[in-house]
């Protein structure tokens, strides 16, 4: 059966193509799937990268399109935070190739791009999305020209532009770089590889989850992940709900989203119980999370109610001070990392609770 997109807010269905990446109706598409039947048995036969859980993917059978893309992404580090806390975990996702974690969606997004025979992308991004497509985009020999804000950090301009793309700067709001890539998308006919409309992006994140199930061999109790466009937080809530329906774990982790006071639209939804709106942004250091109107609002917002979670913000002077924090205790992160962990320094648990913690970006990737 060709494989289909179906639309979260009218259900409309439509066939996988290369210029399709919204609904009709405005709604944003997710993909038509079997459930996933996972086994475990097969998985030390597999590659200690996220490509171990391939079989949880849609690609065609025995498909190794991926071969020809990966860098080795994935399988990253698990380790104690520190050892006054042993029950909080981080995640060391810059070890990765780009340096951050989109690399676990634009790896499966960009193979999936090849194997539909996709030969050019286009793609917006506040920085480490548009680094990673434009890496995995010139290593499957696709052509790529990348979105990106005037103002975006120089290393972040320089590495993309480093794998190749061609960078189109837009003079305004991460929103607004967002509106000239679906204007070019629509008008230059290119498929548009982007980390928050395309779902295939999501299964490369989802294994974020997986993995963190197989090092720990349960679920944690708590999930602290810094949400903008809710990339990494949609992702987790996906792998693990296909654990819980495959048996694998006996319930979710709660999903504790970290906005910045400065940007903050779905910590306002989620506080005052209103229905989302998008708000100004007053200007924050953790840019990776500078979204004042996340396209998958909704949904993020019913995760994070489905998994009994919450929403914490933090101010600039606090993101500042975790980034000290982290660096003191040997993790260089970039401040939109940093905004995740002072909101961990605000969430109130027990010192039982077993917590994970993603380390997302690189410092250096930052001045």
């Amino acid at each position: 059966m060709k494989e289909q997109y179906v639309c979260y807010s009218c259900e409309t269905k439509y066939y996988v193509t290369e210029y399709i990446w919204k609904c009709k109706c405005g709604g944003m598409l997710d993909l038509v799937k079997e459930k996933i039947t996972i086994d475990i048995s097969r998985l030390q036969e597999k590659p200690a990268t996220m490509w171990r859980y391939i079989d949880s993917m849609p690609f065609k059978n025995n498909s190794t399109i991926w071969q020809e893309v990966t860098m080795g992404e994935g399988y990253t580090p698990l380790i104690i935070l520190d050892h006054s806390e042993p029950n909080t975990l981080v995640k060391v996702d810059y070890m990765m190739p780009t340096l951050s974690f989109k690399d676990r969606g634009a790896a499966v997004l960009i193979a999936k791009a090849k194997e539909i025979g996709v030969t050019k992308v286009i793609a917006d991004s506040s920085g480490n999305a548009g680094t990673s497509i434009a890496a995995y985009a010139s290593r499957a020999g696709i052509a790529c020209d990348i979105f990106l804000r005037e103002g975006t950090s120089p290393k972040k301009i320089a590495q993309v532009k480093a794998h190749g793309a061609n960078v189109r700067a837009i003079n305004g709001t991460r929103e607004d770089v967002a509106k000239a890539a679906q204007k070019a998308v629509n008008e230059e006919k290119i498929f548009y590889a982007s980390h928050v409309y395309n779902p295939f992006f999501y299964e490369g994140t989802k294994t974020y989850a997986y993995e963190i199930w197989e090092q720990m061999k349960c679920a944690p109790d708590a999930l602290i992940i810094p949400v903008g466009n809710g990339t990494l937080l949609l992702g987790a809530y996906y792998g693990f709900k296909e654990l819980l329906e495959n048996g694998l774990i006996t319930k979710m982790p709660k999903l504790i989203a970290v906005q910045a006071e400065n940007c903050a639209p779905l910590a306002k939804a989620f506080m005052n119980n209103e229905t989302f709106e998008p708000v100004q942004n007053n200007g924050t250091i953790a840019e990776g999370i500078a979204i004042a109107a996340p396209a998958r609002s909704v949904q993020i917002l019913e995760a994070i109610h489905a998994t009994n979670g919450e929403i914490i913000t933090t101010t600039e002077e606090e993101i500042i001070q975790a980034r000290i924090t982290l660096a003191g205790k040997g993790f260089y992160v970039e401040p939109t990392t940093a905004a995740n962990y002072a909101g961990y320094l605000k969430y109130n648990h027990s010192p039982s609770e077993k917590i994970v913690i993603p380390l997302c970006g690189a410092g250096i990737k930052l001045s």
